[in-house]
């Protein structure tokens, strides 16, 4: 688990290389990930099943504005690996300045614009019926913190691109920990209710910022910025945005998907039915972790050995990245197969005060998880090849098909079929447009990263 240095980026055997910078990345998002798990839990065992639904409308909004942060970080990143591995100090240095001034700008903007029609995008989101009052409160508390959440998430990707993966980890880590103890302190210690679920959110934000800060004013960082690095440089901005597109048209595609989701799932069975799709969602976020940790670990070293010229190393890394990927989520799809009622009722409460109205949900929701879960990780095995192709050409900087390659699965592929197959098969449809899509990508992606790999990289330097 230790930090490597660029330089080791392009020295250090590809194995080695990819557990040490996957490792943490996937500690990091386990933790990330637990932290929305039990938050989840929590919520859905002191508030209620209906309160886990609409932070499931929560989610996109708040997320797709911390994506922001994200897609500058993600672009930036790639430019700062290539960079590095060109002895470009100069340019990572200007390109993590406007990375900052950037986020900071396009996100207060999103949040303004959030917090004026907060009344029009909850229900658009499938904040509807009872959902709407608790997501109501819960989004705009936690929508004063996601300007933190964007700089987090755009100074996690610029750590881990200086091959100091467990600071990375450790940034992850620490908001997990603090939402998860003021979760406990504020509503199942103070009975703050959603007010305190949120409030525990956006702390925890904060919480991380610190940290981050903390890091690049250290010496452990390599990026020692002066003020003229902010200076806005519209090359390097263009850069970063046509990198960075890529991931933010992927939590655009996110987006919509719960926004389709959640009013389609309404429209077939009413609260309880977003209700399931929430728990599925947590676990969307959460199983995955080894297998995001691994195609987070391989981007620093795809992008430096590229930009190195070393074409062997990226060819090497690819393989080995997809393999080591694919063996995880084979492990994630065994357990999700034989648990799925066991995981269900981890989300519901068992108090014994509950209403009819509580009670019937909780029974809807355990009786139509575990087949929905089933459906919708039936293709886990095969998404290893989709994931680590996509992120090699965003880690090469090559926009336009990492930018296809990403929305293939949900944008090309899942958004139509949830349109279609539910008018003729129901709820059932919409779980089988999961693998369905799955498959599809993978197909896709595999084609055009074997095209890639045999013609472009074909020798080193």
């Amino acid at each position: 688990m230790a930090n490597v240095s660029a330089e080791q980026l392009g020295t250090e055997s590809i194995s080695s290389l990819l557990i040490k910078q996957a490792v943490p990345a996937s500690i990091g998002i386990l933790v990330m990930s637990l932290n929305v798990l039990v938050d989840s839990i929590f919520v859905g065992n002191w508030i209620g099943s209906i309160a886990i639904a609409a932070i499931n409308v929560v989610l996109p909004i708040s997320f797709f504005i911390g994506a922001l942060g994200m897609a500058i970080g993600i672009g930036g990143a790639s430019i700062i690996s290539r960079a590095l591995g060109s002895d470009n100090k100069e340019k990572a240095l200007r390109t993590f300045g406007n990375q900052i001034s950037f986020t900071i700008l396009i996100t207060t903007i999103m949040v303004t614009v959030g917090l004026t029609f907060v009344d029009t995008l909850i229900p658009a989101f499938g904040g509807k019926g009872s959902i709407f009052e608790f997501a109501k409160i819960y989004y705009v508390i936690v929508l004063y913190g996601v300007p933190f959440l964007a700089l987090n998430m755009m100074g996690n990707t610029v750590i881990r691109a200086e091959g100091k993966p467990k600071f990375a980890m450790i940034a992850m880590i620490i908001p997990s920990i603090g939402n998860l103890v003021l979760d406990y302190l504020f509503i199942n210690v103070l009975d703050y209710g959603m007010e305190g679920a949120a409030w525990a959110t956006t702390i925890s934000y904060f919480l991380c910022f610190s940290y981050i800060l903390y890091f690049f004013l250290s010496k452990h960082s390599e990026l020692k910025l002066n003020l003229q690095y902010f200076r806005i440089d519209f090359s390097i901005l263009k850069e970063i945005s046509s990198l960075g597109f890529v991931t933010l048209s992927r939590q655009a595609v996110v987006s919509i998907i719960y926004l389709l989701m959640n009013n389609i799932l309404f429209d077939l069975g009413g609260e309880a039915m977003v209700a399931v799709y929430a728990i599925i969602g947590r676990m969307l976020m959460f199983a995955l972790f080894p297998v995001f940790g691994v195609t987070q670990g391989f981007l620093p070293i795809a992008g430096f050995n590229y930009g190195a010229g070393k074409y062997d190393r990226v060819k090497e890394s690819i393989y080995t990245a997809i393999k080591f990927a694919a063996i995880l989520a084979t492990i994630v799809f065994t357990g999700l197969m034989i648990f799925p009622a066991d995981i269900a009722g981890l989300f519901l409460s068992q108090k014994a005060d509950m209403s009819d109205l509580e009670i019937a949900t909780n029974a809807f929701v355990l009786e139509n998880t575990p087949s929905a879960m089933r459906w919708v990780f039936a293709a886990t095995p095969i998404i290893a090849l989709q994931l680590i192709g996509a992120a090699y050409f965003q880690a090469i900087g090559k926009a336009v098909p990492a930018l296809l390659l990403t929305l293939c699965r949900q944008g090309f592929f899942f958004i139509p079929l949830i349109l279609i197959l539910p008018n003729y098969l129901g709820e059932l449809g919409v779980w089988i447009s999961f693998p369905i899509a799955d498959v599809l990508a993978t197909i896709v992606t595999g084609y055009f990263l074997r095209k890639e790999i045999n013609t472009n990289l074909v020798k080193s330097t």
